[in-house]
C-alpha cells in the first residue's frame, strides 16, 4: 500500500526526494506552502507529511517553526537528505546560451561561486523544482535552473553540470509527521532516540537558565535549541528543544520535570529513533 506524503513544492523538490527516500512506495501531494502541507496531513490520518526543518549551511528553514505548534502534528522520525544541487538547461541548450539562473534563495546563495565563475545572473524563485517546471513551460534557452537530478526527469532537461553547490557535504533534516495520536514508541535497549519539545518560559529572571539546569544535572545532551517570537512581537517567545534520550528514561523524566516547573506551557511534539546519520558526525 502506498505511503501519502504531503510536501511542500512541485514533484522533483528537495522534499519528493527525501520522502522516495524514506519509503518504499509513496502517492506525493504538493502543496503550495508548508501550512498547507502540515494541515492536510493534521486532517488525514492515512496521510504524513516530510517537513525540512534546518540545513547545515543555510541553518533552520523560514516558517516551519512557527506552524509546529499550531498543527502539533507527531514527530515519528526524522531523515537527513544530502542535497546534491545540479544546473539544468533545456535539452541540447548550450552553456553559451545562458545567460539567467534561476531557483530558491537557499540554492542560489548555496551555489553563488559557480553563478560567479560563468558570469550569470541569478533570479530567486519560490523553489527548485518549480523553476524547473517553470522551465520546462516558457523554453527559454537564455535561463539555466539549479534543481534537483529527479527534477530534470521530470521535466525533461538536460542536466549540464552536476555537484553544483559551493560547498560539498550540502545536508538538510527532515521531519516526518503524522496526525496519528498514539502513543509514543516504547523504549528499547540499544537504542538511540530524540524527544522532540516546544515550550514557554514563566516571565521570570533567570527562567532558561532554570529550567534547562536538569539537563546538566542528569546528563542529557540537548542537540538542538532554538527561540522564535510568535504573535508578531519581540516579548512573547517559544522555544523548540531537540534531547538525545527517550521520554521513559528515568534521567529525561527528571531533567523535564525541573523544565516543566518553569514553563507556562510545555508541548512534546514526539519521540523516535535517532538517525544513523548522527553517528557519522
Amino acid at each position: 500500500m502506498k505511503e501519502k506524503i504531503a510536501i511542500q513544492g512541485e514533484l522533483g523538490s528537495y522534499s519528493h526526494l527525501a520522502a522516495t527516500e524514506i519509503f518504499s512506495d509513496v502517492e506525493i501531494i504538493t502543496c503550495k506552502t508548508f501550512d498547507q502541507a502540515l494541515e492536510i496531513a493534521k486532517n488525514n490520518n492515512n496521510m504524513k507529511t516530510v517537513i525540512p526543518i534546518e540545513n547545515s549551511i543555510a541553518g533552520r528553514v523560514a516558517d516551519v517553526h512557527y506552524l509546529l505548534p499550531k498543527y502539533k502534528l507527531k514527530i515519528i522520525g526524522e531523515y537527513f537528505h544530502q542535497v546534491n544541487h545540479c544546473l539544468l538547461a533545456l535539452k541540447g541548450n548550450e552553456m553559451k546560451n545562458i545567460k539567467y539562473v534561476k531557483s530558491h534563495a537557499h540554492a542560489i546563495s548555496q551555489c553563488h561561486e559557480k553563478i560567479n565563475k560563468y558570469n550569470f545572473t541569478p533570479v530567486i524563485e519560490a523553489d527548485t523544482a518549480g523553476s524547473a517546471k517553470k522551465l520546462s513551460e516558457e523554453q527559454s534557452k537564455d535561463v539555466a535552473v539549479i534543481a534537483s537530478e529527479l527534477a530534470a526527469s521530470i521535466y525533461n532537461l538536460d542536466i549540464v553540470e552536476r555537484n553544483f553547490e559551493d560547498t560539498a557535504g550540502n545536508t538538510t533534516r527532515f521531519l516526518i509527521m503524522s496526525s496519528e495520536m498514539s502513543d509514543f514508541i516504547s523504549l528499547e535497549n540499544n537504542t538511540k532516540y530524540i524527544t522532540t519539545c516546544i515550550f514557554k518560559l514563566k516571565s521570570l529572571p533567570a527562567a532558561l537558565y532554570n529550567s534547562l539546569g536538569g539537563f546538566a544535572k542528569n546528563n542529557v545532551n540537548l542537540t538542538k535549541l532554538e527561540s522564535f517570537a510568535v504573535n508578531n512581537t519581540f516579548d512573547q517567545v517559544l522555544f523548540y528543544l531537540d534531547i538525545e534520550g527517550h521520554l521513559n528514561e528515568p534521567r529525561v523524566v527528571s531533567s523535564l520535570e525541573i523544565l516543566k516547573k518553569n514553563t507556562e506551557s510545555l508541548d512534546i511534539l514526539g519521540v523516535y529513533p535517532a538517525s544513523e546519520f548522527r553517528n557519522k558526525n
